[in-house]
């Protein structure tokens, strides 16, 4: 082709593909969150997958025909989180949607899971055995979470002492993680702490009814502490 004298050569198709792909890539560096990264990635993996194959660049066919079912599957991942925590925040408050994301841990009868005072760094989830909280006496089932509310707290701190009862299993997670998850989806962040907050009021009108129920009973022996 020829512009004004100017020889002008051909693209083809494969090559708008390869410079489109490109395109896309420089485009997810400017993702601030998980969720739209995950899909320009996919987008970016099918442009270059056809256009490997076009050029003949198989390892680059099989590399791409990896990451794209990956990003697919951790998209998925992700937004089946999104759903989990709101449900759990417009329903029944439980965290249950968090134990993909901890790790198992052994307790034993008479073992101190965290004192008061000392740096809250993790949460925890109840599988089976019984936990009690030292200073208010308030027992843990299982399939509950405690712990959580240290995330919150400004100086990061344990309000209360978590004793292991009865040997028994709990998963662990820790803030670090907490954060990750925050920091990849910010609508799973605004949904744990509408959970953590609604919890927060649950022990608060705890607290109320107890003080009404016997007025002489010590501040430090009420639900307000519990977590």
């Amino acid at each position: 082709m020829q512009l004004a004298g100017i020889a002008i050569p051909e693209i083809s198709f494969t090559e708008i593909l390869g410079y489109v792909g490109a395109v896309v890539v420089l485009v997810t560096y400017s993702m601030r969150t998980m969720i739209p990264l995950r899909v320009l990635g996919m987008v970016s993996n099918a442009i270059f997958l056809v256009y490997s194959y076009k050029q003949g660049l198989y390892p680059h066919v099989l590399l791409h025909g990896f990451l794209l079912p990956m990003n697919g599957y951790r998209l998925n991942q992700m937004l089946r989180l999104t759903r989990q925590v709101q449900a759990a925040a417009e329903g029944d408050g439980s965290m249950a949607w968090l134990k993909p994301f901890m790790t198992k841990r052994k307790c034993k009868t008479g073992e101190i899971l965290f004192e008061k005072d000392a740096l809250a760094e993790t949460m925890f989830f109840t599988v089976s055995g019984r936990f009690r909280l030292v200073e208010s006496g308030i027992e843990i089932g299982t399939g509950q979470v405690v712990g959580e509310l240290g995330l919150l707290a400004p100086d990061h701190r344990r309000t209360q002492t978590l004793r292991c009862e009865a040997a028994g299993e709990m998963l662990v997670i820790s803030y670090s993680d907490v954060k990750q998850l925050y920091y990849q989806n910010p609508k799973f962040g605004f949904f744990f702490l509408h959970l953590a907050t609604s919890r927060l009021f649950h022990n608060l009108h705890a607290l109320e009814a107890q003080l009404a129920a016997r007025p002489e009973a010590p501040l430090e022996k009420t639900a307000l502490g519990a977590r």
